[in-house]
């Protein structure tokens, strides 16, 4: 039977969700957290470690990542940093191999992406001079094209003006339907990209994670939530609002229930003058990180960026600026107490 949201206009307020659907007083379990060592970042040295990681999740776990009713798995890429610092694509391919070998069809496994000049410049989309493709024979979605959205499916917000998050000057984007102007009422709703709950069996989210300015951190949440759906760039003008936004937007349970882990490349990621990349602030390890828990995950990358942070001689993000993941742990969509995190640590590729 299907859910009520599903039914009606989706309408998530901070208060009801918490009253509701996710009760503040059940705390949300310690999930673990699996870390595979990476050798040379090849496509090799990926495809054997996404594949031991996605092998003892499924033992663990005991779901199985594998076709179901719709025969479709979605991947929610990361290029919103631009050139530099997207998701790297041999961590892709090794990702796409792992879940052709458990049955999925090439032309059942997409991409989602936001911004098509970011994925065109990261390479995600194919330039205009060689119209080469990355991935053949694998749909890519771009979300502010304005065709992947649905208007049933929205988060509303009182707050009507969209701004860039970095430059904050107003953003051209794409209503639902891909209308170029909009309503009042229509700029007061960002409309949810579809394709990876109601399409997909499940969906995998693939960020790279920076520091952002409102947010304390751009990783797993944001990637699934504010870089997944349209007229988010106006939340990033007020630093009350993008937090609650990201925390309240996690926890709509069709996106829960089909997201089923957060896999991320440390191979490279920004600590400081995010989410756009600038190489002087980056740090590199040799391993890739995975959890069901995207708040966890969060959490835990919190602390290195941290450390990075303090190590070159700059503040820490404090955790009044990175509330967004308290919101989210009191939603329910995962936890912050990343001492109690069960760590399943893998070994590196045989050489």
């Amino acid at each position: 039977m299907r859910s009520l949201l599903q039914k009606t206009v989706l309408i998530l307020t901070f208060a009801s969700a918490i009253a509701s659907a996710f009760p503040a007083e059940k705390a949300a379990p310690v999930a673990p957290i699996w870390e595979h060592k990476l050798a040379d970042f090849s496509d090799a040295d990926y495809r054997y470690a996404v594949e031991q990681l996605l092998q003892d999740f499924e033992r663990q776990s005991g779901k199985k990542l594998e076709p179901g009713p719709k025969k479709k798995v979605g991947l929610k890429i990361y290029a919103d940093s631009g050139p530099g610092l997207a998701t790297p694509f041999g961590l892709v391919r090794g990702v796409i191999v792992a879940l052709e070998k458990r049955g999925f069809t090439k032309e059942n496994i997409f991409l989602v992406g936001l911004n098509p000049l970011r994925l065109r410049l990261t390479g995600y989309l194919p330039s205009f001079s060689t119209g080469v493709l990355p991935f053949p024979g694998h749909q890519m979605f771009v979300l502010e094209s304005g065709k992947y959205y649905d208007p049933t499916w929205f988060y509303d917000s009182p707050l009507p003006a969209r701004f860039d998050p970095v430059t904050n000057e107003r953003a051209v984007e794409q209503a639902a339907g891909g209308k170029s102007t909009t309503t009042t009422e229509e700029d007061r709703k960002s409309f949810l990209a579809t394709p990876l709950f109601l399409e997909a069996d499940f969906w995998i989210n693939l960020p790279v994670y920076t520091d952002h300015p409102v947010l304390g951190v751009n990783g797993s949440l944001v990637n699934a939530t504010l870089w997944n759906a349209s007229n988010t760039f106006r939340f990033f003008r007020s630093p009350a609002t993008a937090p609650a936004a990201v925390a309240e937007m996690s926890a709509i349970p069709e996106l829960r229930e089909t997201w089923a882990i957060t896999l991320t490349s440390l191979q490279l990621y920004q600590f400081i003058g995010g989410p756009y990349f600038n190489s002087l602030y980056t740090v590199s390890e040799p391993r890739l990180l995975m959890s069901a828990d995207p708040v966890l995950l969060d959490s835990v990358m919190l602390e290195r960026l941290n450390a990075a942070r303090k190590k070159n001689g700059f503040e820490p993000i404090s955790e009044e600026d990175a509330r967004m993941l308290d919101f989210a742990a009191q939603l329910g969509v995962g936890s912050t107490d990343t001492k109690h995190a069960a760590w399943q640590k893998l070994g590196e590729a045989p050489r």
